[in-house]
């Protein structure tokens, strides 16, 4: 393993930080069950990342198991207890425990303790994923139920497929 190629090339270095103080609110809510930060972007990391933090109230939430083809998704989990899918069984995950999926790795999370819980989301690299999450909110806030194919169709274009 090795350094990657340099990306950065001027002789000093430059005033480039992004700072989130703890007091910024939640980018989003997905109805009254998610509240979603979005602490870096892909667009904001320049595609190398993305990192959300996902607070989950106490009632049960969470997609069912899936996978991504373009992308590796990893959980901290900050506070409660998660409930994380490894693709292969459900682990109680507690604050401090980690799960990182590669590329095609099937998994899930949700929340099924009746307390909140809250959680770091990363995507590597960075992809648009906030689009999905705003398309879930307001797919929540208007009511709407979707078929199983505009299901499909809508996950395809955020690269998440059923497992």
């Amino acid at each position: 393993m090795s350094y990657p190629p340099p990306r950065y090339f001027a002789e000093g270095g430059a005033t480039s930080a992004a700072f989130r103080p703890a007091s910024a609110g939640p980018d989003l809510l997905i109805g009254d069950r998610s509240r979603v930060g979005y602490l870096a972007t892909g667009a904001s990391t320049d595609g190398q990342f993305g990192l959300y933090r996902w607070d989950m109230s106490a009632e049960p939430n969470g997609p069912g198991a899936h996978f991504h083809r373009t992308m590796s998704e990893s959980f901290y989990v900050l506070d409660g207890t998660v409930s994380l899918y490894n693709g292969e069984k459900w682990l109680a995950a507690t604050a401090g425990d980690f799960l990182h999926v590669p590329p095609g790795g099937v998994h899930a999370f949700g929340n099924e303790s009746g307390a909140p819980a809250s959680m770091l989301v990363l995507f590597t690299p960075g992809a648009p994923r906030e689009a999905y999450f705003e398309e879930l909110a307001d797919i929540v806030a208007k009511g709407r139920r979707l078929s199983a194919e505009e299901w499909r169709e809508l996950q395809a274009r955020h690269d998440q497929y059923e497992a």
